[in-house]
């Protein structure tokens, strides 16, 4: 009994200050706003049943306490706290809000007239509605919204498109009437939750684009994936990661990196204007520019004559480039491969992602170039030595210096030309 006293004189004291600070505020106060409108206001008591709210208008404007709470029943606001709501009603009694409608239960719209009449009312003014998702046909879900069965198209159910749509069976989610046709035993009611997440994209992103610019690092999660690069969500709004800046490592597809849902931390690198109402600007992400330069220590960390496992990454007529660090890539020339054997093609003698062995020749860390042999090619060179070789082979085998190779590529290349 004590306690409940303490906590009544608790509520007391706060809706004492919260008035106290909106008389000290002066001023007139507005109009009314019509039925329909959205607005924001500070919470000044929350009752058992019903909530204060100001708006700074000449009528009062209250709201069930249960607009306040989670499907837990836990308050999600406090005294003091502003919230974002619709008005519902506006007439002697003053405004009625409404955060959301369909938050009762009840029986079917011909049962219940008045579970009918305020999703009809959610319809006319705006007013999101709680409904639970009963089940998935071919065009859609069905949707539970006061004992009156409602339909959400498989476009509306998110922002993208739902692969799996039966994950949201038995959720309670939150969704914008589009459509309310009366009907002879029950309303016709079409319902979007994609209209309500895209409300709340927008929010997010005016909010986004202040703080984001050319240079900032943030993090977003990758919403999806395509050959080209990753989109990733700022919070509102998309960048975009294109697979050349997802790292150092050369990529066939950037689910070799990455997978939807997870979270990254990239820098804008670009703002563009877009074409799109929708997305009036375009953001190039990168995470490669966060990363360490691979090339910085090239050299100390492969000395020449180092022999080091590799992966073939790709197959050209003059060699094979192969990758012997995320980021580090060399070219081992076409006479090197084949044990002397002569090549037309380097995968006559290589498969494309073979894991092989390889020499490090020479570094040039200025022009990113790295030039290999196979590892143990010295010792086939000293058996052919040793069976007394012809001159002939063993110009074959003998070891290419620096670039050479490279070099003898591009004079080929020139005198094609």
């Amino acid at each position: 009994m004590a306690d409940q006293q303490i906590e009544n004189e608790n509520v007391a004291q706060d809706f004492a200050q919260a008035l106290a600070e909106f008389e000290q505020q002066g001023g007139e106060k507005r109009e009314d706003p019509p039925v329909g409108a959205k607005v924001t206001g500070k919470i000044l008591s929350i009752g058992e049943e019903t909530a204060f709210v100001d708006l700074g208008t000449k009528s009062e404007a209250v709201i069930e306490t249960a607009q306040l709470k989670d499907a837990e029943g836990n308050l999600t606001a406090n005294v003091g706290d502003s919230i974002d709501a619709t008005v519902a009603t506006a007439d002697e009694n003053g405004l009625q809000l409404r955060r959301r409608a369909g938050t009762g239960g009840g029986g079917g719209g011909g049962k219940n007239p008045e579970a009918a009449a305020e999703v009809k009312m959610a319809w006319q003014h705006g007013i999101p509605v709680d409904g639970v998702v009963s089940g998935i046909n071919k065009g859609g879900a069905e949707v539970q919204v006061r004992g009156m069965r409602a339909f959400c198209p498989l476009s509306q159910l998110d922002l993208r498109y739902v692969e799996d749509p039966a994950q949201f069976v038995g959720q309670r989610l939150a969704f914008k009437v589009t459509q309310f046709e009366d009907g002879r035993t029950r309303p016709n009611i079409v319902l979007s939750r994609r209209a309500i997440l895209e409300e709340e994209q927008k929010s997010k992103a005016a909010e986004a684009r202040s703080r984001i610019q050319v240079g900032s690092v943030v993090t977003g999660k990758v919403t999806s994936l395509a050959s080209y690069g990753a989109f990733v969500d700022l919070g509102g709004i998309e960048g975009m990661l294109h697979v050349s800046e997802i790292g150092y490592s050369r990529l066939a597809h950037p689910k070799e990196a990455l997978s939807v849902g997870q979270d990254i931390e990239v820098q804008v690198i670009k703002i563009e204007k877009g074409k799109d109402e929708k997305k009036p600007e375009r953001i190039s992400l990168s995470r490669r520019s966060l990363e360490k330069d691979p090339w910085r220590d090239a050299a100390s960390r492969f000395p020449e004559g180092t022999e080091i496992p590799g992966r073939v990454m790709r197959l050209e007529s003059f060699g094979a480039f192969v990758e012997i660090a995320p980021g580090l890539e060399g070219l081992l020339h076409i006479s090197e491969i084949g044990g002397g054997k002569r090549l037309n093609h380097s995968r006559e003698g290589l498969q494309l992602g073979q894991d092989i062995r390889v020499r490090v020749l020479n570094v040039d860390a200025a022009k990113r170039r790295i030039s290999l042999g196979m590892a143990g090619a010295d010792d086939d060179r000293e058996e052919v030595a040793a069976s007394g070789g012809s001159g002939a082979s063993a110009s074959k085998l003998a070891p290419q210096s620096g670039f050479g190779s490279m070099a003898d590529f591009f004079k080929n290349a020139k005198r094609a030309k």
